[in-house]
């Protein structure tokens, strides 16, 4: 019915102010959701605002079709909604409230109470797959040793450490067998909620059994069980992050998407976060950046294996991933990777479904591939795994 009310004509005579009080009143409750309480007497209240409003604008609106289909429309929702004609009405320069516990949801608030328009948020996108290689919040893509606990992310918001093993005996890589997540408590939005995943129980619920957070229908807090036993999603709406978590094969899986001013809300004592500020220098299997990548070829011939627990050439592995991943970008060489080293298809899946991950969760298109580069910075900064992935598979030719 509302939308009839603006519907028609609407380049109205200069005297009468019909068009503003429809204006006025969509302001008054755009904001409003029915399924709260207290939305009937609200809603009530911007009625009453819209009816004077018509009121003032009865002799200049005299024969205007738009006023008139609003005089109507007015009092068939008054009676709608068993609104009283007399009662408190809306101001018509509300000050706008929004829902603490909705992040996305700030940035209007802010700009209506600066008057001026707030610059959009800008959301981060950090993820860990395979043997395991780290995209972190800079979009710098790392390739860790990192056996045992560490802390990917831990600011004042969020926690989430991975536990990474070795995958085959006598190799530096290691996989992600568990991983805890620490939402920690805000406000009236949601308690301190802990999360926990290990290599075949990825549950649907959090450690306490329940499966959100936060009061009342509109849930702050709340997991998503897509796949059973094998992918699950996280919506923290109250600080705008996602996460996914899934199992491919015997490892596990991370992705998620946050607000930079939340990521960086952390202490100086915080600062071994790996989604942040990447693997220490001493963990990382790709630390070197002046071979260049051609030189993996040379390394490996096509009918060499790898590795003797592996069953694949770099041309059966090249061939494998090209099936999943068709953008030869970092994935597909991590894929590459993960085969020579493993022998375990799975990790075939893991880069794939990480590309996946990276589509839906980043930001930024133009930054979802990261392609080897020879030089510069920026998007492109692939060439030091490469290079690290020559050296590695160099160290299994001599070694092996």
């Amino acid at each position: 019915l509302l939308s009839v009310l603006c519907l028609g004509d609407c380049q109205l005579q200069t005297p009468c102010r019909i068009q503003k009080c429809t204006t006025d009143f969509v302001s008054l409750t755009s904001h409003l959701n029915s399924a709260l309480e207290g939305f009937d007497l609200e809603f009530c209240k911007a009625l009453r605002a819209y009816s004077a409003c018509t009121y003032r604008n009865s002799k200049v609106c005299r024969g205007n079709l738009v006023y008139h289909s609003a005089v109507l429309g007015i009092s068939d929702l008054m009676s709608q909604r068993n609104c009283s004609k007399d009662g408190p009405t809306s101001s018509t320069n509300p000050e706008v409230t929004h829902d603490p516990c909705n992040y996305s949801g700030h940035t209007e608030a802010r700009e209506h109470q600066g008057g001026e328009k707030a610059h959009p948020t800008t959301y981060l996108f950090c993820g860990l797959f395979g043997d395991p290689h780290l995209r972190t919040f800079k979009d710098h893509f790392q390739t860790c040793k990192v056996e045992g606990a560490w802390p990917l992310i831990d600011n004042n918001y969020l926690s989430v450490q991975v536990t990474n093993v070795p995958v085959v005996p006598g190799s530096s890589a290691t996989a992600t067998n568990k991983i805890t997540i620490i939402f920690k408590s805000y406000q009236d939005c949601t308690d301190q909620k802990v999360y926990q995943a290990v290599t075949d129980d990825l549950p649907a619920a959090f450690v306490d059994g329940t499966t959100s957070g936060g009061d009342g229908n509109a849930k702050s807090l709340r997991i998503v069980e897509k796949v059973s036993g094998k992918y699950v999603e996280m919506h923290a709406k109250y600080i705008g992050t996602t996460v996914y978590i899934r199992q491919l094969g015997h490892y596990l899986t991370l992705a998620i998407r946050m607000p930079q001013e939340l990521v960086m809300a952390y202490e100086e004592s915080q600062d071994l976060q790996l989604c942040v500020n990447g693997c220490p220098s001493t963990e990382r299997i790709d630390d070197s950046g002046h071979l260049p990548l051609p030189v993996m070829g040379q390394l490996l011939p096509p009918g060499g294996a790898a590795h003797p627990w592996s069953v694949y050439t770099l041309e059966t592995a090249t061939t494998k991933c090209h099936e999943k991943i068709l953008v030869k970008d970092i994935y597909f060489y991590s894929c590459v990777f993960d085969l020579l080293t493993t022998g375990d298809a799975n990790f075939t899946a893991a880069a794939h479904s990480a590309l996946q991950d990276v589509e839906a969760l980043h930001p930024r298109k133009e930054h979802w591939h990261i392609f080897p580069s020879n030089g510069g910075d920026g998007v492109g900064k692939g060439s030091k795994f490469f290079v690290g992935l020559g050296l590695v598979c160099l160290i299994l030719v001599v070694f092996l």
